[in-house]
């Protein structure tokens, strides 16, 4: 017989996103435990994103009715309301010189100095960034919003929470609901957090598929 305790482990990384899946019925019932959030909110604040800018923000919705209001423009989804915590990934609108220049400041207070290199790719930033068409720069901020939901994906199924994430929604109605045009930002995602009720989901003892390996990754 083999000795288990020699045979390698899968990381507890890789358990945990074997376990987690697309919750479609949450248990009203149960709340996510406030540290958990925080972690996983953390995950997603340490995420990396292009040049660093974290162009995006994360707006926790805990209140009932506010989850109330966005559940019929985001097609009656119960996880909205049965989850005990809603994410909204909302990315910067616009590349303008006073976010870039915040970004570059910040570093710069934190690692107590600067270079030139450094210095000259601010500038790059701001002679290339601010002139773009507005969408574009959304866009490029919205990819990196995706970045940060996936980092928040992970960390909850690793915190045993669970998550769906979201596109099914009217963006410019929810921008409406939490003003967040007025923040110079966007809705991009949301991300219920809750945990699987025990009956009603159809989904939840199906067995995850993807892709084997051969027909997903190349090796060149």
């Amino acid at each position: 017989m083999s000795d288990l305790s020699q045979q390698p482990q899968a990381p507890a990384v890789l358990d945990a996103l074997q376990w987690r899946y697309a919750t479609k019925k949450m248990d009203a019932t149960k709340a996510v435990p406030q540290e958990k959030v925080e972690r996983i909110l953390e995950a997603a604040r340490l995420a990396p994103t292009s040049s660093g800018l974290q162009p995006f923000e994360i707006i926790v919705v805990t209140s009932k009715d506010v989850r109330a209001q966005i559940q019929p423009i985001a097609w009656n989804q119960a996880q909205i309301t049965d989850g005990s915590h809603l994410l909204v990934f909302a990315a910067w609108d616009n590349y303008t010189p006073e976010r870039i220049n915040h970004m570059f400041d910040l570093t710069n207070e934190q690692r107590g100095g600067t270079n030139e290199g450094w210095e000259n790719y601010r500038q790059m930033l701001l002679a290339n960034y601010p002139k773009r068409d507005a969408q574009v720069n959304f866009e490029h901020a919205a990819r990196q919003a995706y970045i940060g939901l996936g980092a928040a994906m992970i960390a909850a199924a690793f915190e045993e929470v669970d998550s769906t994430p979201m596109e099914g929604f009217d963006p410019a109605k929810l921008d409406e609901i939490l003003s967040l045009r007025k923040r110079g930002l966007r809705s991009v995602a949301i991300l219920p957090l809750g945990y699987r009720a025990d009956e009603g989901d159809w989904l939840v003892n199906l067995k995850k598929v993807r892709r084997p390996r051969e027909q997903f990754i190349t090796e060149i």
